[in-house]
């Protein structure tokens, strides 16, 4: 019976990982070590980037909703105390866009919230 080694099968996985590597500077994108280094931790970048922009999204509606709101004379906490009191259950990325594309419906939102 003929011995079995893992050439192919390492080929494979090490083409694949310098495949991911490409455009990395140097021997990053040449030699196999330093390029699965580089992999690795531009995986664990890119997994973390995804729960980052989640946050920043979230903080940039809040800024727009905030200055929207100083335009009609309060602040955003007690706009959005009173869009709950109110009932209104709109998220910050629908009120954000409101308040960039639809000045109007905003200014309208802003009446109800002070009244509640």
């Amino acid at each position: 019976m003929a011995r079995v080694k893992g050439a192919m099968m390492t080929r494979k996985r090490r083409n694949k990982t310098l495949k991911m590597a490409k455009g990395y500077w140097g021997a990053k994108s040449k030699h196999f070590k330093m390029a699965n280094e580089q992999v690795m931790k531009s995986l664990t970048y890119a997994y973390k980037g995804r729960r980052l922009k989640k946050r920043d999204f979230r903080q940039l509606w809040i800024t727009r909703i905030s200055a929207a709101c100083k335009i009609n004379g309060m602040n955003y906490s007690t706009f959005m105390h009173g869009l709950k009191m109110a009932n209104v259950q709109i998220n910050r990325k629908m009120l954000a866009e409101m308040a960039i594309n639809d000045t109007v419906a905003f200014t309208a939102l802003c009446e109800l919230a002070k009244k509640a």
